[in-house]
């Protein structure tokens, strides 16, 4: 947790008056770095010997892996709503000196922590090496205005309704847009083609991804 601090920005708000500490702020949750080191270290597999936890910080994104997939017992579709220790021995002790709030709550918390904090929510890789993607702030418009010598108007407008609102539907992007139903598949389709954009989940529950890559 020390060296993720010394690697981000962090800005200080007073708490009252006088000699009361400041409040330390950082731009990603601290709580949702230590709930993904406690994943970590509670569900890797140790059995696997060519591979440990790591943690990497880059100018987008902070990336916490650990060997070992989502346990076998768990489905995918209750991955974050129910948990399966791989070591319980080591989940419980997280739980005896109280690090573990709820059982199985972790996922949904970090979730919650991002989008209070006006943040990309976290991405999870449950296969292979379990990975946790957190998304550091950015500026969006400056990061859209390099693609507009690249993409059409209309297609710069749907990423930006997007990222106003990830759940938005095609008949709201229709009628944002100014577009048929038509033109907003095919605008839709060659942005996932380019990587920019996909979709998350099903047509109705689902929601739209931003890839912040650059042209």
């Amino acid at each position: 947790m020390v060296w993720i601090k010394s690697k981000l920005n962090i800005r200080y708000d007073i708490e009252g008056e006088g000699s009361q500490p400041r409040k330390e702020i950082w731009e990603i949750p601290e709580t949702v770095f230590k709930e993904a080191i406690i994943n970590a270290l509670a569900h890797r597999d140790y059995y696997d010997k060519g591979a440990r936890i790591t943690i990497e910080v880059f100018n987008d994104r902070v990336e916490i892996s650990n060997p070992g997939g989502l346990i076998s017992g768990i489905p995918k579709n209750e991955f974050g709503k129910r948990s399966l220790s791989r070591n319980p021995l080591i989940f419980g002790l997280f739980e005896r000196i109280r690090m573990v709030e709820q059982i199985g709550s972790g996922i949904s918390r970090m979730r919650d922590l991002m989008i209070e904090a006006d943040l990309t929510e976290p991405e999870f890789n449950t296969e292979g090496i379990f990975t946790v993607t957190v998304r550091r702030p950015f500026d969006f418009n400056k990061w859209v205005d390099k693609w507009v010598g690249n993409l059409t108007d209309n297609r710069v407008n749907i990423i930006k309704a997007i990222h106003e609102n990830s759940k938005i539907s095609k008949r709201e992007l229709e009628e944002k847009v100014d577009l048929s139903a038509t033109a907003i598949d095919n605008n839709l389709d060659t942005l996932k083609d380019l990587g920019l954009i996909e979709r998350v989940g099903s047509a109705k529950g689902g929601h739209w991804k931003i890839n912040y890559i650059l042209p």
